[in-house]
């Protein structure tokens, strides 16, 4: 663009409050427009020396404003996303209006010809208002990000969600950089190549300014600055190493092999001259990297959509290495800056983004137009992302995603979950057990569980030296590098389960009504002596110089479609304390320290609760690979799927015979008391005592199965994916579990005060009249007594709760209030939020009406066939799901299928036809997941259901994956018990 004879223009270039990486790309762009003879007005917060070492130019102006806050972070790994949320109310939502006429005055006053942002929001809107031209420049945007931190703060911010997506909306088209997140917002996008900081010095130039020796390895350590308080210890680096350390503050000691970098030092030089860099994932890492070959060595971060992207694209470009945290903070680099420095990054694309996209916006600003498609971009994300929207796990989601992201995709497809209505060919699958001899069990040729046999021998395969897949997942190289395939393994598989009936109710005793998947959590695991298990090499470097100790090696197929580590590792004495298990409250604190491995608290946690509640002692190593084709965040519980497989398989490696009841009790207290979400037990129970194409029936008292539900052969259920993400751990659902129990404690203390009064009555008529009471007084009072000392919500009837109780329940009532009344709520697994107000009447309510319906819905299964038996069990779930919404569980995308389903019932074909669809409901813990279909056993009810889809992802971008069929519940499978053939 140097030299360019069109005219001068002005461009405002907003740049978010996020660190200086959003900064220091912006500065490539704006060199690029400077040069070719445009002013650029620059609005950040960032420090002037980020622009004006790179550009010292007359037509640069940084106008100092902060308009939005990204995300809040402890410190470089650690974000805070209720402070994230609450920070941008204060800094972008409470003064919008005041905001919107400052920059629209401010964009008239220097009469700008094109509005850029690089993410601000706003700058977006206040364009529009200005009537002039905006474009964004990015890889993502803060409806994503911002879309996670929802689900931890609950819906009421949902509507930051929405505003940030209809500003975003106003934008003509987004410039997309490699690496980019889902950001269906924009109505177009344009792909660049990266955009790389240009290099100022050789990498010769800077060691020789360093102090630099040829033969000295280099490692830049490299966290945006704010590594400060992290301390650093000589032996952290192998011999022969130094490490040069950015963003350093002055009082920070290194040691001699450490050597703090001068602030205004250029830091694309340093990594240029670098061997190695550690550091976090974020674009500008990512991006020079890739541009200067420089192995990076990351270590995630929690909680920030992003890296997902960008850690993806950086491994297929076979740059990248990821460090666990725990090992960043106590020092075992080694082995991680030993496997980076071998590897030979491949990226051969592009570096010249900047002078891409300045050209693009020269273009813009000069009148020509780019954007293809209408206004549509918010409504799409309103439907499809809001609400905790996170990556799924299944195909089908309408998002542009790159090739590198695909070939991801696609393995995890072709090792898990099958695709709807694909025909399997059970032949090929089980030619794959010629690799193994099943010495205990039976497959029972479920398809899913030969497709896990096939990629066992897969693994295993990829060992050997005849093997030529050069492109090989994290998981499969360290599931191959874990096992001794000599050595007999043990599969053990569970479902996840669709709510039918019951859900919510559960925690407060209600009947329920669960029916297992066919999608299953698949568990392989290996007990090793210590001296004999196959150890990754950061594990080994833990191992004391006198001996072995027990390790715990856990590796999770799906991984990379998620921001958590694929891989595991842990001591197993870090479970033990003075020689007892350890506190489930110390277990919680353990994991919860590094959110990308939190999810690990599934799988090891089963082991600590072996070791507490029944006293068992696990001597030996343990390696397991978990492989669940249970979709995430669906509402179809595959957190209790992992737990029950997990707990199955080290069960059976161990020899420990448990009963299936007791076994899903012990999950439950994984869930509840490790993994620290509230959840009831029937989930657990569905995955193991369930059975194929039967409704288990239990009463959750705490769990008492009352057996097994045949569905009539005319009676169908579905399951439909809204794509918006569930979580028990959400504060939605937890706040309304706490005003249910809230409920039962007022309800009780009615009970009593009613008791005493009715006592005290009784015993004056007798001192007066000296008469006895009668049979009914006598009734009354044990009427009383039993609900003085309700145990469950759901043994009160919904005659006694309307009669004595509704209206002496408040409709919310703050924390605060209930404690200060009646100091407790008597739930073991939440806690009362001082702070918090909370919903009261209508979580009291549900359950009791829930419980009602259940019963109800069980009697009617077992009716003569009929429509009218249809439409009862269709109404029954439709009331089920307005009793939800009014609870505060509901969701848009959930609420939008209902009524589809609703529309397609009273359609003028399908009365025609006698009916199909007869009702559906949100299911599990709502706030988004799956919606569950009841309708006729026939093929035109499927059709209905693929016309459903359709219409959905006609109205959202987003097609719902449909739950269909059945299969057999843990207890049924049991376990396989396998060995490598000669």
């Amino acid at each position: 663009m140097v030299g360019s004879e069109k005219k001068s223009l002005v461009f405002a270039y907003y740049v978010t409050g996020h660190g200086f990486g959003h900064a220091t790309r912006v500065v490539e762009v704006v060199r690029h427009l400077i040069q070719a003879g445009h002013e650029v007005h620059v609005v950040t917060g960032a420090p002037d020396y980020v622009y004006t070492t790179e550009i010292q130019l007359p037509r640069l102006f940084i106008r100092k404003v902060l308009l939005d806050c990204g995300a809040v972070q402890a410190d470089a790994l650690t974000v805070d996303r209720l402070a994230s949320l609450e920070k941008y109310i204060q800094t972008a939502v409470l003064p919008r209006d005041s905001i919107l006429a400052t920059e629209v005055e401010w964009l008239k006053s220097i009469k700008a010809d094109l509005v850029v942002s690089d993410v601000v929001p706003v700058a977006c809107r206040a364009a529009a208002d200005a009537g002039i031209r905006a474009v964004c420049c990015t890889n993502f945007s803060w409806d994503f990000i911002y879309a996670d931190y929802v689900m931890a703060a609950g819906y009421h911010n949902r509507s930051i969600i929405w505003q940030i997506a209809e500003d975003y909306s106003h934008c003509e088209f987004v410039i997309r950089l490699p690496g980019y997140c889902p950001m269906p917002a924009f109505r177009d996008v344009i792909d660049v190549p990266l955009v790389v900081r240009r290099l100022h010095k050789t990498r010769e130039q800077v060691r020789k300014e360093l102090g630099i020796l040829d033969s000295q390895k280099v490692l830049i350590y490299n966290f945006g600055g704010q590594p400060a308080g992290w301390k650093l210890k000589k032996e952290y680096l192998p011999e022969g190493w130094i490490c040069l350390v950015c963003g350093a503050s002055e009082d920070h000691e290194v040691p001699s092999n450490f050597v703090k970098l001068p602030k205004d030092f250029y830091t694309p030089d340093a990594i240029a001259a670098s061997d190695v860099m550690l550091g976090k994932i974020g674009y500008g890492t990512t991006s020079e990297a890739l541009a200067y070959k420089v192995p990076l060595v990351f270590v995630r971060r929690d909680y920030f959509n992003e890296e997902p992207f960008l850690r993806n694209m950086i491994e297929h470009y076979q740059a990248g290495v990821e460090m666990i945290r725990r090992d960043l903070l106590i020092g075992h680099w080694a082995p991680y800056i030993q496997r980076a420095v071998a590897l030979k990054p491949s990226y051969d694309g592009g570096v010249n983004g900047g002078e891409v996209a300045a050209r693009l916006l020269q273009d813009t600003a000069l009148g020509q137009y780019h954007a293809s498609h209408g206004l549509s971009g918010a409504r799409r994300l309103r439907d499809a992302i809001v609400l905790g929207y996170q990556l799924q796990r299944i195909i089908g989601k309408d998002i542009a995603i790159p090739a590198w992201y695909s070939l991801a995709q696609n393995e995890l497809s072709s090792r898990t979950q099958l695709p709807n209505k694909e025909v399997v060919d059970n032949s090929s699958l089980t030619k794959e057990n010629d690799y193994f001899a099943i010495l205990h069990g039976d497959h029972q040729g479920l398809p899913d569980t030969l497709g896990f046999l096939k990629s066992l021998a897969e693994i295993q395969s990829s060992c050997s030296p005849q093997n030529n897949n050069k492109f090989q997942t994290r998981e499969h190289l360290a599931a191959a590098a874990m096992f001794n395939w000599e050595e007999e393994i043990f599969l053990s598989r569970a479902p996840g389960r669709l709510d039918v009936m019951g859900g919510i109710a559960d925690y407060s005793g209600s009947l329920v009504l669960q029916m297992p998947t066919r999608e299953a959590c698949h568990v392989a695991i290996q007990r090793n002596h210590p001296s004999k298990q196959k150890l990754w090499k950061h594990a080994q470097a833990r191992q004391p110089k006198d001996g072995c100790t027990a390790v715990l090696q856990i590796v999770s197929f799906g991984s990379e479609l998620g921001n958590r580590g694929p891989t595991f590792d842990m001591d197993l004495s870090d479970f033990v304390e003075d020689g007892q298990p350890i506190t489930y409250e110390k277990a919680y604190n353990y994991f919860a320290r590094d959110p990308a491995q939190k999810w690990a608290a599934y799988v090891a946690g089963t082991i600590l609760v072996l070791m507490t509640e029944l006293g068992i002692r696990f001597e030996d190593s343990i390696s397991i690979l978990v492989s669940s084709g249970v979709p995430e965040g669906k509402g179809v519980s595959s957190s209790a799927a992992v737990e029950v497989a997990s707990m199955t398989a080290v069960a059976a490696a161990h020899g420990l015979n448990i009963d299936p009841r007791h076994l899903a009790l012990l999950c439950q207290k994984v869930e509840n008391h490790i993994v620290g979400a509230p959840c009831g037990v029937m989930d657990q129970m569905a995955s193991t005592c369930g059975e194929a194409d039967k409704l288990l029936a239990m009463v959750c008292q705490p769990a008492e199965v009352l057996g097994l539900v045949d569905i009539p052969p005319t009676v169908r259920f579905w399951g439909i994916d809204s794509g918006i993400r569930h979580s028990v751990g959400g504060s939605d659902y937890k706040s309304v579990r706490v005003g249910a129990f809230m409920g039962r404690k007022i309800i009780k203390s009615a009970a009593s005060v009613e008791l005493r009064s009715s006592l005290s009555n009784i015993s004056s008529a007798q001192q007066i009249n000296g008469f006895n009471p009668d049979e009914a007084d006598e009734d009354s009072k044990d009427l009383l007594e039993m609900e003085a000392s309700l145990d469950y919500l759901c043994n009160l009837s919904p005659h006694r709760y309307e009669a004595s109780y509704a209206t002496r329940l408040p409709e919310s009532l703050s924390g605060q209030e209930f404690v200060e009344k009646y100091l407790d709520h008597d739930d073991s697994v939440t806690k009362i939020d001082k702070e918090r107000n909370y919903a009261v009447r209508a979580p009291t309510r549900h359950p009791i009406y829930e419980n009602f319906r259940v019963k109800a819905f069980k009697a009617l299964l077992s009716a003569a066939p009929s429509n009218d038996q249809l439409s009862a069990l269709g109404e029954l779930m439709y009331q089920c799901h307005f009793s939800y919404s009014a609870c505060g569980l509901g969701s848009n995308g959930t609420d939008r299928l209902v009524s589809l389903v609703q529309e397609m019932q009273h359609s003028k074909s399908s009365k025609s036809e006698g009916g199909t669809l007869y009702g559906a409901k949100i299911t599990g813990g709502g706030s988004g997941g799956t919606v569950c279909v009841v309708g006729r056993n026939c093929l035109r009810s499927n059709e209905q259901l693929i016309e459903i889809q359709q219409r959905y992802k006609s109205a959202t971008g987003f097609l719902p994956y449909v739950f269909e069929g059945s299969s057999p519940g843990a207890a049924k499978f049991g376990h396989l018990q396998i060995r490598l053939r000669s």
